[in-house]
């Protein structure tokens, strides 16, 4: 059994699911320790033991110490299956972090898989969902893989409530990128949006904060208001997005607060994106750590240029080295930075028809 210290550099819950991520996907029992000591409140929370359960679920592993609280887990992986599987943190508890752990084990599953997914769609401290489907999916479509997804019911802090399905198929393997050039800008929109009884013309403020900070470049955002049915709590906020020329995707989002201006709220989604295109940067902050799981579990070299090397990013790599052969390779070029990857060419051990 492989044991990982959940304390070391970021040192929270992204240990943890990429931890049981590669744990299901190359079946190695693992052990992992000291889970978010660093943290006010050590130990797992609501989302964490969901993210255990997941994982638990599509590969039928053998599990103990996955309580609320709980310091240290054992996950003894078997075969990666097919069919449904659900997730409730009965909280706002975030689901794109939930489909962090789960997306990469379900590509290697015997048959189709449905993740039906309960909790907040639109936190704090986590990637909104929009962001998973707007600039997450496009991504792993470079490394050949994709999921269908249906929004069923936003959910909210504090109440949460949210609703997402996320469907795929399997895949035999998945494909190096090379992305290197960030090429032109040739696309940039988003959305702007309140719920429950913001008024829209917060949205409208956001959206023209967000357009004001790229005045260089012409960017659409649809305002709107969420539908009571859909949304029924209060909460605002700001996607965006811009595509290159070069096929890069980069995205940009923030929460509406009441000690901030929605005008702000706006301006902040917007730097995001102007940061990574000042720097020439192929993948935004955000998405930098998320693809190092792919990198690994591809089948040849991948190259992708990134601003500086994030905590989270160190992180993911750190786990990776330590689970499998691949090999990172950090080049700095300027202020941007080439992760290289040998990855692996983890193939579906299952038979594909």
């Amino acid at each position: 059994m492989l044991e990982i210290d959940g304390s070391v550099l970021e040192g929270g819950g992204q240990i943890l699911r990429i931890a049981m991520a590669l744990s299901c996907l190359c079946r190695i029992p693992i052990k992992v320790i000291k889970i978010r000591a660093g943290r006010s409140k050590p130990g797992l929370a609501a989302q964490h033991v969901q993210s255990i359960e997941l994982c638990r679920s599509l590969c039928k592993a053998r599990v103990m110490g996955a309580h609320i609280g709980s310091t240290e887990v054992e996950f003894h992986p078997q075969s990666i299956i097919g069919g449904r599987h659900s997730a409730d943190t009965k909280t706002a508890g975030s689901i794109a972090l939930l489909v962090q752990a789960a997306l990469p084990v379900a590509l290697f599953s015997s048959s189709p898989v449905e993740l039906s997914l309960r909790g907040g769609t639109n936190a704090d401290m986590a990637p909104q969902i929009d962001y998973i489907t707007e600039v997450v999916r496009p991504n792993f479509e470079k490394f050949g893989a994709t999921f269908e997804y249906e929004l069923l019911r936003r959910g909210y802090f504090p109440k949460g409530g949210g609703h997402c399905v996320f469907s795929l198929r399997p895949i035999e393997k998945l494909k190096p990128v090379v992305n290197v050039d960030v090429g032109q800008v040739v696309k940039a929109y988003g959305w702007s949006f309140v719920a429950g009884s913001l008024p829209l013309r917060l949205a409208e403020q956001m959206a023209e904060g967000a357009r004001r900070a790229m005045a260089k470049i012409s960017l659409e955002v649809e305002e709107y208001k969420e539908s009571a049915s859909m949304a029924p709590d209060n909460c605002s906020g700001v996607i965006l997005c811009c595509q290159t020329s070069t096929g890069c995707l980069l995205g940009g989002s923030a929460l509406g607060n009441r000690k901030e201006e929605p005008a702000e709220t706006g301006r902040k989604a917007a730097r995001e994106i102007k940061d990574a295109l000042n720097l020439g940067v192929c993948v935004d902050e955000h998405m930098q750590d998320q693809i190092i799981i792919l990198m690994a579990l591809a089948d040849g070299e991948s190259r992708v240029r990134t601003g500086p090397i994030t905590l989270h990013t160190r992180t993911a790599i750190h786990v990776v080295e330590l689970m499998t052969k691949a090999t990172f390779t950090l080049i700095p070029e300027g202020e941007t930075t080439i992760i290289v990857c040998q990855g692996i060419g983890l193939k579906n051990s299952h038979s594909l028809i």
